[in-house]
């Protein structure tokens, strides 16, 4: 298990944009499964929507690939920053709302190198919410 100090230590990401609260559980190189616990504090839910707060899509696919991120820099890939590559068949499956935890599923379908392939599973109360196949990328950052 990695908790949030670990994480912090692992990516380059800050609030409000670090998308992964916890890891529950990591096979080096294989898969990983990781935790966003969703509030009404989140930022984003001021614009989307006051009236109707929804997570944005796009921030459950990058919580998957945060913990992507995570993954393969413990897996020994050497590098500070991961960058998407690609995001293939993205499917959103039911709302996201304030109060849900997000339970982030991934695995490794191919690696090469920097550049890895994944699938991943965003599921709310064992009910797929999101899902997506991406391609990103591991590199060292000039800072």
């Amino acid at each position: 298990m990695i908790d949030i100090s670990g994480i912090i230590n692992t990516l380059p990401h800050r609030y409000p944009f670090l998308m992964v609260d916890r890891v529950v559980e990591l096979v080096s190189g294989e898969s990983a499964k990781g935790i966003k616990n969703v509030t009404i504090n989140e930022p984003f839910f001021q614009g989307h929507f006051p009236d109707n707060p929804v997570m944005p899509g796009v921030l459950i696919i990058e919580a998957l690939a945060q913990l992507s991120g995570i993954l393969a820099f413990q897996s020994g890939v050497k590098g500070n920053t991961v960058y998407f590559m690609s995001i293939e068949k993205a499917k959103f499956r039911r709302p996201v709302v304030p109060g849900d935890q997000l339970v982030l599923d991934i695995k490794v379908t191919h690696k090469r190198g920097n550049v890895w392939k994944f699938t991943g599973k965003a599921i709310v109360a064992e009910m797929v919410a999101s899902e997506a196949e991406f391609t990103a990328m591991v590199t060292q950052r000039e800072l």
